[in-house]
């Protein structure tokens, strides 16, 4: 099977997310669907005193991190709490895996990023029988340091790179790259509990081209939030190793939705949401 996705929504994401409402399906677009729930937040939404928000489990593993490993994992925290809330669910909670994996409620899927200036956390319910999985990724619209390209991507890869950098410079692709094969990790590791390499999966990026005028989502008070937004696209990954056997057959590959805006690259999958 390939994990599927639903277009991003306009304004149905419970939570309020304005770049993550571009790449993640609304909820209510359909009957049965999942529900689910994003919330993003900047530095500028944070306080200086974010540590007292964990919970105190939370708080603990944080005993010998370093200052920047602590904003990261508290801001991050703070928007899985929020979006657990958004979803319904009580906050609780989350602590890391043997693979610093998000470790989630019972019945809850979702995914955690932090880059620069920007935290985001998705969560969506379980549904009994269907696959569910999130993956969620942030990366600053910059150039990766020298080498790393070769190190994440393979030769077709890295000549579709090319001819989209040619046509649309706005776009820094090989960090999208590195971005949507993220997402891809993080919707795949929760089914297949193993590692998959950065030459595991085989990427296709595309481009909504042009970008148009219309709001692609809505911020908490309605108010439409879509022209920080430079480009859009979507992104399939063909895996090319064996996938997990799920309900519906061998996992083969993951869709997902790209935009940059505000600086930034957000990528994401939502598998049966």
């Amino acid at each position: 099977m390939t994990g599927q996705r639903a277009g991003g929504g306009a304004g149905g994401l419970p939570g309020g997310a304005e770049l993550l409402a571009a790449v993640l399906p609304s909820p209510t677009s359909g009957a049965g669907r999942t529900a689910l729930a994003a919330v993003e937040k900047y530095d500028d939404d944070f306080g200086d005193a974010v540590d007292a928000r964990l919970f105190p489990e939370e708080a603990a593993t944080l005993t010998r991190a370093v200052d920047k490993r602590r904003r990261e994992f508290t801001t991050g925290r703070i928007c899985a709490h929020r979006a657990l809330e958004a979803l319904g669910e009580p906050a609780v909670p989350i602590l890391s895996g043997e693979h610093r994996e998000p470790r989630w409620p019972g019945g809850v899927v979702g995914s955690i990023t932090h880059t620069r200036g920007y935290r985001a956390a998705a969560v969506a319910r379980q549904v009994p029988g269907a696959t569910v999985s999130v993956g969620i990724d942030a990366e600053p619209n910059e150039a990766t340091p020298g080498g790393v390209l070769r190190e994440i991507s393979l030769p077709q890869e890295r000549d579709l790179l090319a001819e989209l950098g040619r046509a649309h410079s706005q776009v820094c692709w090989d960090r999208l790259l590195f971005s949507a094969k993220e997402s891809v990790y993080k919707a795949w590791f929760p089914l297949a509990r193993r590692w998959l390499g950065f030459d595991d999966a085989e990427l296709v990026l595309t481009v909504d081209d042009p970008v148009d005028d219309t709001p692609v989502a809505a911020s908490v008070t309605g108010s439409p939030t879509g022209g920080g937004v430079t480009a859009r696209g979507q992104f399939r990954a063909r895996l090319l190793v064996p996938g997990p056997d799920l309900p519906t057959g061998e996992l083969t590959g993951f869709t997902g939705r790209w935009v940059v805006g505000r600086g930034l690259i957000v990528t994401a999958i939502a598998v049966g949401c």
